[in-house]
């Protein structure tokens, strides 16, 4: 039970015996049932203490009829509630009662992700949008099918803390003061370090772990530490162990150093933080700091890390479960991408961001968020988000720890919504060991080219 709950359950107990104990009768039930720091004694309490109530943030309740409609939710999965923990049997228990309530019925459309983009704003531009409530990429959204007024601003209707996840609508999914995208999970994207704790053993190494507690874990210890793992183990004058599996870690350095290419209508390569991890860049390519290519595609880093024979691997958790599965005898661990320099915290960070919208010709949008929340406003039974998915994929608390720390500080990229920005070619010139300050002067016109293609000029 929730540590909330057994306060409330306490506190009542000690109100019936009319008596609360120093250290637990004040709790405060807004800091989980930890002490407000009061060291009085409950023989000099003039008034018996009440138990704080927490904010109602829910709507008020509302009474329509929605004639036996069927609401249609479409997305690249199935987003049909499976009763399999304690939360989900409470949202679908609300589901029913609310058809039944409100008189409609739902149907979850699943649209294969390689064809989605295309298909739904197909749909949308012809104004028969294939569904109600349908899921959206930043990168094609904002601005591009906001501008075009084909989708609802949400944000009057997503107030509830407790259901919606408030950086989804109000910050990554905001257009000029509107925020036009919902989403009821509160957890973020894990974008880390995976590392071989095997290895790390075996080669005799510092914990990575140990950076991290000492606060140390920043962008020159990442490359000490990948370059003390390139070793020549047998003595044959060639590297067999290697510290780092990717050659290309740029949206990695990005959000590590709370840096942008692009913000909002404006390219943004002069910026110091941008600047600082450029130069990053440029020295892990020109020092050989990574293993180097062995003329792989994009999956090469992953099945490099997979040999067992290369210490770190930059990636996200989706990635966690193939990798436990290839390497069973293998301790991987977790730490956050090394801080950069202008940054004192840790993030992760997502590029194709994309969040629930209704699109224009849809009516009462209000009724379909009220829905919404209404499902989705139940009292957990996790004390944290994604706790069943992180208890399962890491033993480690450590690893969990820093997981939920990344994911807590996600940050949102924007420049995968310029088609003609040039990306890979920028990075790959970057990457040659061209100096910094001549590839950005000769990007920043391309850039805000690209831009102004999208936002207008």
């Amino acid at each position: 039970m929730k540590i909330r709950k057994m306060m409330m359950m306490l506190c009542t107990l000690v109100l019936v015996l009319s008596a609360c104990s120093s250290g637990s009768g004040n709790s405060n039930t807004k800091n989980n049932g930890m002490g407000n720091g009061s060291n009085k004694d409950a023989s000099t309490e003039t008034t018996t203490p009440e138990v704080e109530k927490e904010e109602d943030v829910s709507s008020p309740v509302m009474d329509f009829d929605m004639g036996g409609r069927t609401i249609k939710v479409v997305s690249w999965w199935n987003m049909e509630i499976n009763e399999d923990n304690p939360d989900n049997i409470q949202r679908k228990k609300n589901l029913d009662e609310l058809m039944k309530k409100h008189n409609f019925k739902i149907e979850y459309i699943a649209i294969d992700y390689g064809e989605y983009q295309q298909k739904v704003t197909a749909s949308l531009l012809a104004g028969e949008p294939i569904g109600d409530i349908v899921r959206l990429g930043k990168n094609y959204t904002i601005p591009t099918l906001v501008k075009q007024d084909l989708l609802w601003p949400v944000d009057e209707y997503t107030k509830n803390t407790k259901v919606f996840n408030q950086k989804a609508t109000n910050e990554y999914m905001q257009y000029e003061g509107r925020g036009y995208g919902f989403s009821e999970g509160q957890g973020n994207l894990i974008q880390g370090v995976f590392y071989n704790r095997t290895l790390m053993n075996q080669l005799g190494m510092k914990s990575l772990q140990d950076y991290v507690k000492e606060d140390n874990w920043n962008w020159d210890t990442f490359v000490q530490v990948a370059k003390e793992a390139n070793k020549d183990t047998n003595n044959d004058g060639k590297l067999d162990t290697w510290g780092l599996a990717n050659s290309q870690v740029v949206e990695h350095a990005l959000y590590s150093n709370n840096a942008f290419l692009t913000k909002g209508n404006k390219q943004n390569l002069d910026d110091p933080a941008t600047q600082e991890t450029l130069n990053f860049l440029s020295k892990l390519a020109t020092e050989q700091v990574y293993r180097p290519s062995e003329g792989g595609d994009w999956t090469e880093p992953g099945q490099f890390f997979r040999q067992g024979n290369t210490l770190m691997y930059a990636g996200a958790i989706y990635e966690l479960g193939g990798f436990k599965t290839d390497m069973p005898d293998v301790d991987i661990g977790f730490v956050p991408f090394p801080k950069g320099p202008s940054t004192t915290e840790y993030h992760s960070g997502e590029g194709a961001f994309q969040a629930l919208t209704i699109p224009k010709a849809i009516q009462h949008p209000e009724q379909l968020l009220y829905i919404w929340e209404k499902i989705n406003d139940i009292d957990s039974e996790y004390d944290y988000p994604d706790q069943a998915s992180l208890e399962t994929l890491f033993s480690n608390e450590d690893d969990i720890n820093n997981a939920r720390e990344v994911g807590a500080g996600m940050i949102v990229f924007d420049h995968n919504s310029f088609p003609n920005l040039k990306f890979w070619d920028f990075v790959g010139e970057i990457n040659s060991g061209i100096s910094v300050s001549t590839v950005v002067e000769k990007y920043k016109a391309t850039f805000q080219a690209a831009i102004n293609e999208v936002y207008g000029s």
